[in-house]
């Protein structure tokens, strides 16, 4: 399967504002309504478009401070890369978790509500992960951009990964 600029368009328009109806994206794009939702459901149904998020204000609900933890494991052994990811998964205010390249093997973005509940979380959750061997934190002051929109080329089409 092939995207072509109009493929494209659909998907900027919908990372830019998923809530859009369907005539309003049709207008952006310039086709009519019945074909612009074929190639919706053609972006959703080849998992090109997987999921529609609301983006919240961390801050207003109270979740003000951010901290990325940069962690090696004690080896790279399939258990026990196997066994930190899944308690990594069970940890709510991990927002993400990143394997990397370099001095460290994974980036944690985690979230709470101010510095004493990041502190018991680095007790009580990431202090009782025996797969952590190495820690190193450094906290967001702010945050300067953050995008949700994919950087798509309109000049050439894309051919799909099975």
């Amino acid at each position: 399967m092939k995207l072509d600029v109009i493929d494209l368009k659909i998907l900027e328009a919908l990372q830019k504002n998923s809530k859009i109806t369907n005539i309003e994206l049709s207008k952006i794009i310039g086709l009519s309504a019945a074909p612009t939702l074929g190639r919706v459901q053609k972006l959703e149904k080849s998992q090109v478009i997987s999921s529609y998020h609301a983006t919240v204000n961390h801050t207003k609900l109270g979740l003000g401070f951010t901290a990325l933890v940069h962690l090696s494991l004690v080896r790279q052994k399939t258990a026990v890369v196997s066994n930190f990811l899944k308690q990594i998964k069970e940890i709510k205010e991990v927002k993400e978790c990143l394997q990397l390249t370099g001095k460290f093997d994974y980036q944690l973005r985690i979230i709470t509500k101010d510095i004493p509940s990041f502190e018991k979380l680095l007790e009580n959750k990431l202090g009782n992960i025996e797969e952590i061997a190495q820690l190193e934190t450094s906290v967001v002051i702010s945050t300067k951009k953050n995008s949700s929109v994919a950087p798509l080329d309109y000049k050439k089409e894309i051919i799909l990964k099975r």
